[in-house]
């Protein structure tokens, strides 16, 4: 597979997660007890949090170089 094909399904890999991963926050903010502190932590953790699991996907659109 091609570096621009590998990109391409990539990226069609990650919005599709981050519809997932949205969904998810507001899921499960909608299930913690109402406060701005929990919605401070809830949208903290999603909004930092999303690049993790995705990091697998981006060494393998590039490639699996090491770096």
């Amino acid at each position: 597979m091609g570096p621009r094909t590998r990109r391409f399904v990539a990226m069609l890999g990650v919005i599709a997660f981050l519809v997932f991963w949205i969904w998810g926050a507001i899921a499960l903010r909608g299930v913690l007890p109402p406060g701005p502190m929990i919605d401070l932590l809830v949208y903290a953790v999603a909004g930092i949090g999303w690049g993790v699991p995705l990091y697998p996907l981006f060494r393998w659109a590039e490639g699996g170089r090491k770096g």
